[in-house]
């Protein structure tokens, strides 16, 4: 009966099989199907080579998706930085993004095709196609990270600071994977006959998942939190303006920040040949105007060596609509897109003025004029006088970044919040009488966030875009942060990814305890599972002796009768009765 439950066993999952051995191998006719004993290897050395190839191109590029997914918020910096190299627009993001994607798939569906098979212990053999396919992944997934780590190192600081947010899901998952991983494990332990390979299978897998049971010993969020201890969220200082709803550094970019809420606004600030300061992050006019089509000669010119008259003639706004930089300019309605295309080179006056009516902080960065400019040495002293005598903005308005001549602007115009771009020595940023520190999001530490408030230096991190990292800042004690994103994180009312430690000790334990349940489940129904089949082997084994042995006694019998009878015939057959 066992026998035959076997078979029927084996017969439901034949066609599964086949197909798990059409699309591993190829293997689609019967001929080419084979099963691996139970004292068998699953495959041979050449095909345990390539098993190994696919877990590293699978592992690999598991690491780079989720790096460049976790990059994001620094994809606009990333285009436009290889359009300065390239001198054209494209989306190279997105596309790294989407082969990346199409690697991970392609990989990781190997691999449950590789633990399906093996375990319903099947010889792996992979086809030709698909050796190309992973020596391909994996070719693509060393050469992207050496590349990033080349071009974007910072990236990988990025990655470190995601963990801090995303650990306790990752440990979830890692729960969640070598629980799965139980069942191929179980059934080659108790497949395998040697006690050492037995050990050494079984030694490996459990500290591997020990050392995932217990992550979280290690593992340190600011988003997990007591409750009650949550600051006050980082007020928003509006990047260019808001780069998403308007092309940027233009005054619409500026008033849609305002009206997304913004507390500050950030900007870029230029010296034109005449004196009149202007907003403008690049060094040419290339990427965010006409310049090409006004002046075709010129396009190579340093935008500080434009007349003002030159640069009011320029387009600031078209070029947004034509390469939709961050996929949001299909939002705007028909008014908003005219009024867009029609944008200009803004002022540092018009901007200062803005930010007068609606109260609004300012920070910007100042760029010296190259030499032959009639206010290179002087570009400091007329940025401020466009500050204090010809706009109505408060100087307590503005912060001040810019730390070339600090010492004599400290001296002279006291109302100037006082800005690093640096870390220094607290001594010395109470000499230079700095109130606030402007730092890259990478250096975000709560620990130094604390110490500097303790100082009363408060802290704002630039460019924070991504909602994971505007809830990591939230949760560091950030005091605010520079934007691209402002209508989003106003609309925030709580850090993502918050919790307190007893609800993620919860969390843990009842994960840790499933996991643990469900591997015991899953190897005591493979010990189960062995000794069914052995027991019906030598059930079988035992039958057919039986029934041979009687079949051997009933031939027996049936000789020694049969004989006699055939003797007598005979003799019947050669005696003559006498007459």
């Amino acid at each position: 009966m066992a026998s035959t439950l076997g078979v029927l066993d084996g017969q439901d999952r034949r066609p599964f099989v086949s197909c798990l051995l059409g699309l591993y191998g190829c293997r689609w006719r019967r001929r080419q199907r084979s099963g691996a004993g139970p004292a068998d290897c699953c495959c041979s050395k050449w095909e345990g080579a390539y098993l190994a190839l696919l877990v590293a191109a699978f592992c690999l590029t598991l690491i780079f998706l989720y790096f460049w997914v976790q990059a994001k918020n620094d994809y606009n910096d990333f285009d436009w930085f290889n359009f300065g190299n390239m001198g054209f627009w494209f989306p190279w993001t997105v596309v790294l993004l989407v082969i990346a994607a199409v690697f991970f798939s392609y990989t990781a569906m190997l691999m449950l095709l590789a633990i399906c098979l093996l375990s319903h212990r099947q010889t792996l053999c992979l086809h030709w196609l698909h050796k190309m396919g992973v020596a391909v992944s994996l070719a693509f997934a060393v050469m992207a990270t050496s590349v990033m780590s080349e071009l974007w190192g910072q990236g990988w600081s990025t990655l470190l600071l995601s963990f801090q947010v995303t650990a306790p899901y990752l440990h979830v998952g890692g729960v969640l994977v070598m629980t799965t991983l139980a069942w191929p494990v179980a059934l080659h332990f108790f497949c395998v006959g040697s006690t050492v390979r037995r050990g050494l299978i079984l030694t490996v897998y459990l500290v591997f998942l020990s050392v995932v049971y217990l992550v979280p010993l290690g593992l340190y969020s600011p988003c997990i939190r007591p409750e009650g201890t949550l600051g006050p969220p980082p007020g928003l200082i509006a990047h260019r303006g808001a780069p998403m709803l308007a092309p940027e550094n233009t005054l619409m970019a500026f008033e849609k920040a305002v009206e997304a809420g913004s507390d500050g606004l950030e900007t870029d600030v230029t010296i034109s040949f005449d004196g009149v300061p202007f907003l403008m992050h690049d060094r040419t006019l290339e990427r965010t105007t006409d310049v090409r089509q006004v002046f075709p000669n010129r396009t190579d010119t340093l935008a500080a060596m434009f007349m003002w008259a030159e640069l009011q003639s320029l387009n600031a706004g078209a070029w947004f609509l034509s390469t939709d930089p961050f996929n949001t300019a299909s939002s705007l309605g028909k008014e908003e897109r005219l009024r867009a295309g029609n944008q200009s080179v803004c002022s540092l006056l018009d901007f200062l003025q803005l930010a007068a009516r609606t109260d609004k902080l300012v920070i910007f960065d100042l760029y010296q004029p190259p030499e032959g400019h009639p206010y290179r040495m002087s570009w400091i002293q007329r940025t401020l006088d466009v500050i204090h005598k010809e706009s109505s903005i408060r100087p307590s308005q503005v912060l001040w970044l810019p730390p070339e001549q600090r010492c004599q602007v400290v001296d002279v115009y006291l109302d100037l919040q006082q800005t690093s771009g640096t870390e220094l020595p607290l001594e010395e940023l109470q000499r230079m009488r700095i109130v606030k520190l402007n730092l890259h999001y990478t250096s975000m530490s709560a620990e130094s966030i604390s110490a500097y408030t303790a100082m009363n230096i408060s802290t704002n991190l630039y460019v924070i875009s991504e909602a994971w990292l505007y809830s990591l800042a939230w949760c560091s004690g950030v005091h605010s942060v520079t934007t691209n994103n402002p209508q989003l994180f106003h609309a925030m009312r709580r850090p993502l990814f918050l919790m307190t430690p007893d609800e993620y000790n919860v969390m843990w334990l009842i994960t840790d305890v499933l996991s643990l349940l469900l591997i015991v489940t899953i190897f005591a129904f493979q010990r189960w599972q062995k000794q069914r089949v052995t027991g019906a082997g030598m059930l079988d084994e035992g039958t057919y002796s039986q029934f041979k042995t009687e079949l051997s006694d009933i031939w027996s019998v049936s000789s020694d009768t049969k004989t006699p009878n055939l003797a007598t015939s005979s003799a019947q057959s050669t005696w003559q009765p006498s007459s």
